[in-house]
């Protein structure tokens, strides 16, 4: 039993001390977690890290939040990968939720160095879409999957056009692709079985279809709020630049918050290290108070947990099959488009609107891109700045 605690302490404790530091985004979180967990602590080795890396990019979610919670699985169980999870977010959490008290009560939303924030914002979803571009749809059909995700998204913007776009991405890249990508695979000691794997799938899929069907008939603030953002963290490819369009569409239109309060906080949500997903931690707030950013926090990362208990008991065998990789390869370049189509709106539409701030943009793109600058000094610049010019 000692033992066990002992483990339980050193996975809360390293995963946050990754969540103070861990700046950059999901694919530096992920750099991050192998220094620690493979070179450092050799609690995995380089092949099982890849198996779950490869497992959390299959999946919908947050992918560093979700290796994160496996490494702590297969460490100390379905506990160790709670407390991974909850040293990891627990930093940004908190910031996210004060900032978010902080500027309703002193009146922050018109302040410059907010609408500086906004301008970040484009300038980082710029940099993640020309890296996810070069990766995810390198050739001819991949990059049509993306164009075509693009115009259906500026004309069709529905709850379920983002869902149906995923879905006929994966058809069409099981059909494409099937047969012609394949990756080397290692057991995992997972300890769980496939029965109790199968049961947190079940809890996933019956929430994503109970949790709507029920909504009008309860019709409370925290019940609808769990379903949209239970929803929005259920049906995310591609990690949490991803999961902007799906909030906005949620939180904004029902007049939970403004569309400056929501760029606000996604500009923050670049300037402290730990996932993107806990942007939700301040739309909660900024909608409920401290109860709204707490549920708003767990519905997101909810499925994250569900998922990555449920899928890596099965992973061993499912990560051999050619044609869910082939599926992959469509889901992926339909997630380019995705976030193009949330490039432009509502991101550069709400914060660029002069030439000032079109300036700026660039010269935050060309630090991030060029002068390879880390992302909290951009946002730094870009509150400085924005306080200075606007």
């Amino acid at each position: 039993m000692r033992e066990r605690e002992t483990s339980l302490l050193s996975i809360f404790m390293i995963s946050l001390r990754l969540g103070l530091t861990s700046f950059g985004g999901p694919i530096a979180h992920l750099a991050f977690f192998r220094q620690e967990y493979v070179e450092r602590r050799r609690w995995l080795k380089e092949k099982e890290y890849a198996d779950l890396v490869a497992l959390a990019q299959f999946i919908p979610g947050p992918a560093s939040s979700q290796v994160g919670m496996g490494i702590g699985l297969l460490r100390g169980g379905l506990l160790g990968a709670f407390i991974s999870f909850l040293g990891f977010t627990l930093p940004s959490v908190v910031v996210l939720m004060v900032f978010a008290l902080a500027l309703q009560s002193y009146g922050l939303a018109d302040a410059g160095w907010i609408q500086g924030l906004k301008v970040v914002a484009v300038a980082i979803v710029a940099q993640a879409l020309i890296g996810m571009g070069r990766n995810l749809a390198p050739d001819r059909n991949r990059a049509t999957i993306a164009v075509l995700t693009i115009i259906v998204l500026l004309v069709w913007q529905t709850v379920f056009s983002q869902v149906v776009l995923i879905a006929a991405a994966g058809a069409a890249g099981y059909i494409l692709y099937k047969g012609k990508a394949n990756e080397s695979t290692t057991p995992m000691p997972v300890p769980l079985s496939k029965k109790t794997g199968a049961g947190f799938l079940a809890g996933f899929a019956g929430l994503l279809v109970i949790l709507p069907l029920l909504r009008p008939l309860v019709n409370t603030w925290w019940f609808d709020m769990w379903d949209s953002f239970y929803r929005a963290g259920a049906l995310v490819f591609g990690g949490g630049h991803v999961v902007l369009p799906l909030l906005e569409r949620e939180v904004v239109p029902a007049g939970l918050v403004t569309a400056d309060e929501f760029l606000a906080g996604y500009g923050m949500a670049q300037a402290v290290p730990g996932p993107l997903f806990t942007f939700a931690s301040y739309l909660g707030t900024a909608a409920s108070g401290i109860p709204g950013g707490i549920l708003a926090t767990a519905a997101i990362f909810l499925p994250a947990f569900l998922l990555i208990a449920g899928v890596l008991p099965f992973w061993n065998t499912a990560r051999q099959n050619r044609s869910m990789q082939g599926a992959l390869y469509g889901i992926n370049a339909c997630v380019v488009g995705i976030l193009a189509a949330a490039f432009y709106d509502p991101i550069f539409t709400s914060a660029v609107q002069s030439s000032i701030e079109a300036a700026l943009a660039v010269l935050l793109f060309g630090l991030l891109v060029f002068w390879k600058a880390k992302p909290w000094v951009v946002v730094l610049a870009g509150a400085l700045l924005g306080q200075l010019l606007l």
